[in-house]
């Protein structure tokens, strides 16, 4: 079994990276795809860059290169359920392209040929099963002080609509707009729903886990990068750690 992990940032797998062996490195099309063992099962990670286009790309270029069984993105969003907070995490259910719109030729959000406006995960019992595992032990994994930092306290788990696009979301006239078109929306980020297509229209089995790392509009001025490299590559090398083994 071979799964391919993504994420937008290099500060989002910084950790896998360090417990990374056996590491090949592959060069194509300006990114790194690191091919080595973790945690005993062989991955294939890269960074594919903020955006749609980019982790489209990439996620193509990993299904075609390294014959994967599973893709898994993990990263930060914004918040858009006024019930999350920063460290939550929200394992992705339906993800949408909130910039998609070919109407009146197609319905809003539908990828136009595909007749399908959010794409469906497949359920994955042990991957919340992991991340359960992991917010139980949240004191243990996570340094007090760097939680204390971004104000992360009891950090809970859901599984929800995600959305995607090419912008960055800060505003509340734009947050409203979201959620009066897709109200049950969680989060928000510039990925998952790109890599979920891909991931659709090859059959390949995806999961996209997203760390909070703000609200989308009152904390839109958080330093993304360290809050990735401190807390986010973190939850993901605890997630995932617990996950494989499982598998």
């Amino acid at each position: 079994m071979k799964i391919g992990i993504i994420s937008a940032m290099r500060e989002e797998m910084q950790e896998l990276l360090h417990e990374l062996q056996n590491v090949r490195v592959h060069h194509k099309g300006k990114r790194d795809y690191y091919e080595g063992i973790l945690f005993g099962k062989e991955v294939v990670l890269v960074f594919s860059r903020w955006g749609k286009v980019a982790s489209a790309v990439t996620t193509t270029q990993l299904i075609n290169d390294f014959e994967l069984d599973e893709i898994i993105f993990t990263g930060v969003a914004g918040a858009l359920n006024a019930e999350l907070n920063i460290g939550d995490i929200v394992i992705g259910k339906t993800l949408f392209q909130h910039d998609m719109d070919a109407s009146p030729l197609y319905p809003k959000f539908e990828i136009p040929l595909l007749n399908q406006q959010g794409f469906e995960t497949v359920s994955n019992q042990h991957l919340i099963d992991a991340t359960k595992d992991f917010l139980n032990n949240f004191t243990q994994l996570i340094p007090t002080e760097k939680a204390a930092t971004f104000k992360i306290i009891r950090p809970k788990m859901i599984k929800g609509t995600i959305l995607s696009g090419d912008q960055f979301i800060s505003s509340k006239e734009k947050i409203e707009s979201l959620l009066k078109q897709i109200p049950q929306a969680d989060c928000v980020e510039m990925e998952g729903a790109a890599i979920a297509q891909v991931c659709f229209e090859y059959n390949i089995p995806f999961s996209i886990i997203r760390i909070i790392s703000d609200k989308a509009m009152d904390n839109s001025h958080i330093d993304f990068q360290k809050f990735a490299d401190e807390i986010a590559s973190h939850y993901a090398k605890a997630i995932l750690k617990n996950y494989f083994s499982q598998i």
